[in-house]
Order: structure tokens, then C-alpha cells, then sequence
């Protein structure tokens, strides 16, 4: 299997692109800095559930199911913080709360994922299926996240490239 260079990656990619008027605001963008805050912060909670799941469903250290709820709940929140301050990055940069044509699929990635964490909750509260079934959803959500952070991660390598080539005066892909 060959591997993809980012150049060949921006060649085939038909995400819209920052305009340099646009690059300008999200550089100068309160809402850029609380993301490159919160997405770590969400990506670390992300991998403290998901041990803390693994763990449990080892019968590893830990040895209470609220644990695995904690964790879902917190990844949860941290999730809807992070769709919503987006939001407000891309209203400011593009005119849109969410769902801009520009971050359509990350939000629809986004929006994916919220309502596979908040299952949990329906599954927890309402139908109140067995742990191990719980389980499984507590990992789908972690799943559904990670897929979505992926997604912000080659957009963020694409964008950086775009705009080494904006720099140094030549065209955008």
C-alpha cells in the first residue's frame, strides 16, 4: 500500500478552501484559539473513557459502571462545547453558526457523533438494556468521535498546507 502525501491529498480534495480574507479571520478568531484549547482537552477525556470502558469491561481496576457513565457524560459535554464554540468560529468566519458549506461534512461528522454519545443516555434512562449493551454503544460513541476528530485532522494538515502556498503567493487548491 502506498502512502498519500498531503500534496497529492490537496491535489484530489474537493474541500472548499479558506479564502485569504478568511484565513485572516480565523487567524485573528477568539474562537480558533478556544479549539486548539478544548480538542485536546476533548481528545484526552476521549482516551481516559475509553481506557476507563476497556478497563471495566476487563474487570480491570476499575469495578463501578458509573465510571464508564462519567466518562460518556463527560465526553459527551465536551463534545456539545466544542460544536458550539465551532459554531460561533464559523458564524464568525463564514457567516454561518454551523453547517457552513466550508465545515459541512465535519459538522454532519459532528452531529454524527452527538447522537451516537447521546444514545447512551436514551439507552441508559429508557430502555435500560444490560452493561454490556451500554458497552458497546459507550464504544460506538468513542468510535463515532474518533472518525470525526480524523476528520478535523486532515482538514487542519490540507488547510495548513493551503496556506503555506497562500504565503508564498501561490494559488489555492
Amino acid at each position: 500500500m502506498r502512502a498519500v502525501s498531503i500534496t497529492e491529498l490537496n491535489r484530489s480534495s474537493t474541500m472548499p478552501r479558506y479564502t485569504p480574507e478568511q484565513l485572516e479571520k480565523r487567524n485573528a478568531s477568539k474562537w480558533t484559539t478556544s479549539q486548539a484549547i478544548l480538542a485536546p482537552i476533548q481528545f484526552l477525556i476521549f482516551l481516559a473513557g475509553l481506557t476507563v470502558t476497556y478497563l471495566y469491561s476487563q474487570g480491570i481496576w476499575i469495578t463501578d459502571f458509573w465510571w464508564v457513565t462519567f466518562f460518556v457524560a463527560l465526553k459527551t459535554a465536551m463534545l456539545v462545547l466544542i460544536f458550539v464554540t465551532g459554531g460561533f468560529f464559523e458564524l464568525e468566519v463564514f457567516g454561518q453558526f454551523a453547517f457552513a458549506h466550508e465545515f459541512f461534512w465535519e459538522d454532519f461528522g459532528s452531529a454524527i457523533a452527538m447522537i451516537v454519545h447521546v444514545s447512551y443516555f436514551f439507552l441508559f434512562f429508557w430502555i435500560k438494556p444490560s452493561e454490556h449493551i451500554l458497552i458497546l454503544t459507550a464504544y460506538l460513541a468513542y468510535l463515532s468521535y474518533l472518525i470525526n476528530a480524523a476528520q478535523f485532522v486532515i482538514r487542519l494538515l490540507l488547510e495548513k498546507h493551503n496556506e503555506k502556498k497562500l504565503k508564498a503567493g501561490g494559488s489555492a487548491a
